[in-house]
């Protein structure tokens, strides 16, 4: 799929919504509309090599599962995430977070999302208007992000490392 890139301005400073979009454990929030079932890959949610599996909710979608992991983290301006997806994780995927800071008190944030399926069945499934839903519910994430950033409404519920809470070795009784 060619890049599709969504923006929105945010009024709050750059330094602060890169804080909050470095956390992989906060895009449930305002992602929630359409992955589900978000669960951290690694107990440290922040920065690079972060990481998150999820289930993307779209009709027809046979094969639901996808992931994204952090593989640049340029502060405050860019954040790139990697991903795969789709029938046993063949289709390669690309997001990118740029930063522009309009002012000191506003930010304008983008995000492209781009993806590589590798086979014709791929391609064909893709070509159904998954480019449209890929647009309209990223678009929607961006103006649940500005919600959540200018207003502190809290939307959704923060991701988790999945399997509760972990336990120092040394805690491990046999």
């Amino acid at each position: 799929m060619h890049p599709v890139t969504v923006s929105e301005t945010i009024g709050i400073p750059r330094d602060e919504v890169f804080e909050y979009l470095a956390d992989i454990a906060n895009h449930s929030e305002f992602t929630d509309h359409y992955l589900k079932d978000f669960r951290l890959t690694r107990e440290n949610s922040y920065g690079l090599g972060a990481g998150a599996r999820f289930k993307v909710k779209a009709r027809g979608n046979r094969f639901p599962w996808g992931d994204a992991t952090f593989i640049e983290v340029k502060a405050p301006e860019r954040i790139v995430e990697r991903g795969s997806g789709g029938k046993f994780n063949r289709v390669k995927t690309l997001g990118t977070f740029d930063l522009e800071a309009l002012s000191n008190t506003s930010t304008k944030v983008s995000f492209t999302f781009e993806s590589n399926p590798p086979k014709i069945t791929d391609k064909f499934l893709e070509s159904l208007g998954a480019r449209g839903h890929i647009k309209r519910q990223n678009g929607k994430a961006m103006r649940r992000l500005r919600a959540i950033l200018e207003d502190g409404e809290r939307r959704g519920t923060r991701a988790t490392v999945a399997g509760g809470p972990r336990k120092a070795a040394s805690q491990y009784r046999f």
